[in-house]
């Protein structure tokens, strides 16, 4: 179904009515979307021992064998997804993508990410490693430490028994079927 308006000031609430159907109708697809962003990632290795895809999948079984809840879970087997596109801003994409799916806080935690992770290596590039520092006072912070410290940063081990993307397709298909806002 579709509606014929070719400017939206000329649109109807019944239209809006059809575009609202179709998106719920079609949510599916951003699943399918995520997890062949997820899969493109296995072309990203950018100099680590593992490509993003491992990382991605390493994180999210390392968060899951600790006791995270899903939506955590699926955060950190996306918490690099933005690296299909662009790695300078990932964490914001990922962070952006996740927003409506997730609890603010766990968004929170995943834009937050390189600053908790930069504690371990920002010394290379002569920056400041406690940057996460400066969001001590917020809700999430133990989440993001605990995510950068616990499962993200020890991440990049060719020998780590790692759970396979379709292990992880049935949370990432609940988190995404269900946004919190639109």
């Amino acid at each position: 179904m579709t509606t014929s308006f070719t400017s939206m000031d000329v649109s109807t609430g019944d239209q809006w009515g059809v575009i609202g159907a179709e998106t719920v109708k079609n949510q599916g697809r951003v699943t399918d979307r995520v997890l062949a962003m997820l899969e493109s990632l296995s072309e990203v290795v950018d100099g680590f021992a593992v490509d993003q895809l491992t990382h991605c999948l390493q994180t999210a079984t390392r968060a899951e064998r600790a006791g995270a809840d899903d939506e955590m879970v699926v955060a950190s087997l996306c918490h690099d997804i933005g690296k299909a596109v662009s790695v300078p801003n990932h964490p914001r994409i990922a962070a952006e993508i996740l927003r409506p799916y997730v609890h603010p806080e766990v968004t929170s935690a995943i834009l937050a990410h390189q600053d908790f992770q930069g504690r371990h290596y920002y010394h290379h590039f002569n920056m400041d490693p406690n940057m996460r520092e400066r969001y001590r006072d917020e809700p999430w912070f133990e989440l993001a430490e605990r995510f950068a410290d616990e499962w993200d940063q020890t991440s990049f081990d060719p020998e780590y028994p790692t759970e396979p993307l379709s292990h992880f397709e049935p949370k990432v298909r609940a988190v995404f079927g269900n946004p919190h806002i639109l």
